[in-house]
């Protein structure tokens, strides 16, 4: 089934005078009591001001930190409610608990047009533990549900999965923007397409890339997952990152590859380093001359200019982890080229770009590039989780919801 299909959008529902509870992951970082970044609160704030004009009584609930179930002061929503509240330019009220009296008195005193803002999920056990009393408790607030956190919808937490069992559930503005995001990049996307998929080890990736290979055309391995490929292929990868205990999974993807006519491209040189540092000596390589005691650490100049040819020719291309050590100049080189070819090929409407992860959000972030991507997904877990070809919990429940 599509990523997509079955899902309800709170945009055709019936919203006017009703309490709608909205879940949302505003787990943004923070210092000595401040917002450091609100990326996560500027995509969510359009569905507020979407319920806040179409006359909804509107109460946020969200998790921050790990608090273990208990309550800290550390871990409050005060001041992610103080964020959001600038950022719409109103006022957002808040209760110091989610459920119970206290939040009650704060929901049943709220107007049409007003928003709310309730304490951390996660001060109570039951959010994680998807307790359905907490659930319960957490719907007599309103009088129906939306889920607006496609970053934690891979939870089946109370507020995520068992609240929809009380309330009419529907997805919000932005975890519809995902879901069609998502959906057009793998489940139905443009041809020809393409997957870069990049980070330290192909362990962490097998079940990604299985469930790619029937999917994609070609296939981009990069960062330290390449180097096992090629020691698959018998090169000498030197000191360089590899797995060797996986070079047996390397030939066997690479042969189901062939079964389902996807290319495996993978580097055609190597930029290589004695050392792992900033401003380290470094030398191209071909793939049969990396010293013995060097580390492949980017790809080189030919494979640069061999995956930008490749992008000329792609309508689709879904990017998941670096292409070497990006962290480190000068082994950035080779994502940041990459990354700018892609972003330039979507300004010009001739490609069509989705990437995510935590790795690849910071690669793209470094190369100045994130607003020019078709959708960047700011998810973690839940973004792998999809790649993997996974249901994730809390979108599978907006889909069975009877409510």
């Amino acid at each position: 089934m599509s990523s997509i299909e079955g899902v309800k959008s709170i945009a055709d529902a019936d919203v006017k005078d009703k309490t709608v509870l909205v879940r949302a992951d505003l787990n943004v970082p923070m210092e000595e009591g401040r917002v450091t970044d609100t990326t996560r609160i500027d995509r969510f704030a359009p569905t507020v001001r979407d319920l806040v004009e179409r006359g909804a009584k509107v109460v946020i609930i969200s998790h921050f930190g790990r608090p273990k179930g208990q309550r800290d002061k550390k871990f409050s929503l005060k001041p992610v409610a103080e964020a959001l509240s600038k950022i719409l330019g109103m006022e957002v009220k808040f209760a110091n608990d989610c459920v119970g009296e206290v939040a009650e008195k704060a929901v049943w005193a709220l107007k049409p047009g007003e928003v709310l803002m309730l304490e951390n999920l996660r001060f109570h056990p039951g959010e994680t533990e998807n307790d359905e009393n907490f659930a319960r408790r957490l719907s007599v607030l309103a009088d129906m549900y939306v889920n607006d956190a496609f970053s934690v919808s891979h939870r089946a937490h109370a507020s995520t999965y068992g609240i929809t069992k009380f309330l009419p559930s529907y997805a919000g503005l932005s975890l519809m923007k995902e879901l069609e995001a998502l959906s057009s990049a793998l489940d139905n996307p443009e041809r020809p397409t393409a997957a870069l998929v990049g980070g330290a080890k192909v362990s962490t990736k097998i079940p990604v890339l299985e469930n790619l290979l029937p999917r994609m055309d070609q296939i981009i391995v990069g960062g330290g997952m390449a180097n096992t490929f090629l020691l698959a292929l018998g090169h000498d990868v030197g000191k360089s990152l590899a797995e060797p205990d996986y070079v047996d999974t390397a030939k066997t993807i690479l042969e189901k590859a062939k079964e389902n006519n996807c290319e495996i491209v993978l580097p055609v040189d190597a930029v290589c380093a004695k050392e792992f540092k900033a401003g380290a000596e470094t030398e191209v390589c071909d793939l049969d001359g990396v010293p013995a005691d060097s580390m492949i650490l980017d790809i080189g100049p030919q494979s640069i200019a061999d995956l930008k040819m490749r992008l000329q020719d792609l309508k689709t291309l879904l990017w998941n982890g670096p292409l070497g050590a990006f962290e480190v100049p000068p082994f950035d080189t080779g994502t940041v080229e990459i990354a700018r070819a892609a972003a330039a090929l979507t300004k010009a409407g001739k490609l069509k770009t989705v990437a995510g992860g935590g790795d690849t959000v910071a690669a793209l972030n470094a190369a100045g590039v994130t607003d020019e991507f078709t959708y960047v997904s700011t998810a973690g877990g839940a973004f792998l989780e999809w790649l993997e070809g996974k249901e994730l919990p809390g979108v599978k429940a907006l889909k069975e919801n009877d409510c």
